[in-house]
């Protein structure tokens, strides 16, 4: 008869590489950027294309033909051997680069153990040391215990129920949100979405009561106040839910001051202020979360994509005094997985002890080397952003904002083997694994250098 010491051992084997497959870091000085082998996109992926056109959704965004097979800290492979820079983390999700060996050694050893219980109804350590993390290191005041936390599964998740509890917790019903921001796209998140007509377009009528304002400037919060004395009921309103840094918006920067000033009228209407840290969170700016930079207190943080290093997960961080609504007024089902959560643990310890710090060092690099690009190009704006959060616009001859300008960019930097994404209205960003390498910086600025070049001559020809 099996025991459980046979079933569930304590340790695994350590990550082992399949028959026939080379490891990506065997060869780093060949292999610190793209290897391209085929012609874009290779047979297997176009076979595999294919495939997909006739089961999946046509609302998923494909902005090139990019079929990946695996990856390993800020290189991707594609299914026909391709190598590819990554520099956006599957959208700030894989922080800790691809497979990096310490979470998946986690994520083996815990899945050997327990793959699932339930965190809204029984205990398990994974999950409670998760929470203990997080709500040590939140930027609340230091209560005995400085935040309460729920966990879910993604970030729509987590602002949906940071509506719910704000609502419960003020007895108050309207929220306010900012244009351009992207908070998900359920039906409660994408009520406070202002980034594309598109996300919302035939959905309606969506979650009554939420108010868009301009974001980050103080004509934005004049126009707040405006409100206050108009048309919206101060008395009214639950939170302002805020993204320290607009993500999906076009990695925007608020004005100085800004923050804080909206601290200051939200306390002084007794209003909670919700920081959605998804895209911004993590480590990304080189700070544990984005509002840090501002030195401002929030009442709720609503985090995911990079907790986990790229295991779906998510969670609410909230004031002690907040977050008191009774057992069975909000949970998930697989919200807090443990499998996950050792994720995430171990995720949390990489940052803290080097990540982080990367984060801004590389940063820095980067945006030094976008501002002489600007110099040299006129189609590229200087760069914006805090740590590997960074982007630069577009621009056309007559100085607008030029999407289709960008878009060429992005197909032309895939042709190159250089991964990139797009957002706000015309801008390229930057917001690749925290483990990137300095050489990796200067390996994405010179195949950008290439693809402006090219498009400056082609425009002189």
């Amino acid at each position: 008869m099996l025991t459980l010491n046979t079933v569930l051992p304590n340790t695994v084997p350590p990550n082992t590489v399949p028959p026939n497959t080379v490891p990506l870091n065997t060869v780093p000085s060949a292999l610190s950027g793209p290897k391209l082998i085929t012609p874009l996109p290779g047979p297997k992926a176009q076979a595999l294309i294919a495939r997909d056109r006739l089961v999946m959704s046509p609302s998923y965004t494909r902005d090139y033909p990019l079929v990946a097979h695996r990856g390993e800290g800020c290189l991707i492979e594609d299914v026909d051997g391709n190598l590819f820079l990554d520099m956006t983390a599957g959208i700030a999700v894989a922080a800790t680069g691809h497979a990096h060996p310490q979470v998946v050694a986690a994520i083996q050893a815990q899945s050997s153990r327990l793959l699932h219980m339930c965190g809204a109804d029984f205990y398990y350590e994974p999950m409670i040391q998760l929470a203990e993390t997080l709500a040590k290191h939140s930027p609340f005041p230091p209560f005995d215990a400085r935040a309460r936390v729920l966990f879910t599964n993604s970030g729509a998740e987590s602002v949906e129920g940071a509506i719910k509890l704000a609502r419960y917790a003020t007895g108050r019903w309207q929220i306010v949100a900012c244009l351009g921001g992207f908070h998900g796209r359920t039906c409660g998140a994408l009520s406070l979405t202002g980034s594309k007509v598109v996300q919302r377009q035939g959905f309606g009528p969506l979650l009554p009561g939420v108010t868009h304002i301009p974001y980050g400037t103080q004509a934005g919060l004049d126009h707040l106040e405006t409100l206050f004395q108009s048309v919206l009921p101060a008395s009214e309103v639950a939170a302002v839910v805020i993204e320290p840094i607009q993500g999906e918006g076009g990695y925007i920067v608020p004005e100085e001051g800004y923050l804080a000033r909206l601290r200051e009228i939200c306390d002084r209407n007794e209003i909670l202020l919700i920081a959605d840290e998804v895209q911004s969170g993590m480590g990304r700016t080189g700070k544990l979360f984005a509002i840090e930079h501002w030195e401002v207190m929030p009442d709720m943080i609503t985090l995911a994509k990079g907790i986990a290093s790229g295991l779906p997960l998510g969670g609410i961080l909230a004031r002690p005094h907040l977050m008191t609504w009774p057992p069975g007024a909000h949970a998930s089902t697989f919200g807090g997985n443990p499998v996950a959560c050792a994720a995430a643990n171990v995720t949390l310890e990489l940052l803290q002890s080097g990540l982080m710090d990367n984060a801004q060092a590389r940063g820095q690099q980067l945006q030094t080397g976008l501002a002489l690009l600007a110099q040299r190009f006129a189609d590229l704006s200087p760069p914006r952003g805090k740590g590997l959060m960074v982007a630069v616009d577009v621009i056309d001859r007559q100085g607008q904002l030029d999407r289709g300008g960008r878009d060429r960019i992005l197909q032309a930097a895939f042709r190159k083997g250089l991964i990139l994404l797009g957002c706000g209205q015309a801008a390229i960003r930057f917001c690749p694994p925290l483990v990137i390498t300095a050489e990796q910086i200067e390996i994405a600025l010179s195949l950008l250098t290439e693809i402006l070049a090219g498009q400056e001559e082609k425009i002189k020809g």
